[in-house]
């Protein structure tokens, strides 16, 4: 009997994205640009929230929702300008970070599509 397994459970689970997720932020804290709308000033809560928020997304445990709630992305981000400029190193440092994880070419691609589109849908002004 097959079984279906996960896009979380594929890539490689919680490690991949923990590195994913940290090696973003490691971007994201030399960013001139982005460090500002990370007002805390230790990155670590929004990396561990990024990280359970995408684990969530592609299949892993739900801890994201247990201890947030609904993602409700757009409303969340409301309170920090996002245009096009923070979009585009936003992706940048994304890229980076998934870059470094040598994904198979389709879990890449799927990933990436998915990051694309998000990012683009935080952006809330001109």
């Amino acid at each position: 009997m097959a079984t279906e397994v996960s896009f979380y459970e594929a890539v490689g689970g919680e490690e991949t994205f923990r590195r994913l997720v940290h090696r973003f932020y490691q971007g994201v804290a030399e960013d001139p640009l982005l460090r500002p709308l990370y007002p805390e000033e230790d990155l670590g809560p929004a990396e561990e929230r990024f990280r359970l928020f995408l684990i969530q997304y592609w299949g892993g445990p739900g801890t994201y929702s247990e201890r947030r709630g609904h993602p409700r992305l757009r409303m969340r981000h409301v309170p920090f300008t996002v245009g096009v400029a923070e979009r585009d190193a936003w992706l940048g440092h994304m890229r980076d970070a998934l870059d470094e994880l040598a994904l198979p070419e389709q879990a890449d691609a799927m990933l990436w599509d998915y990051l694309v589109r998000a990012a683009a849908s935080l952006v809330n002004t001109d």
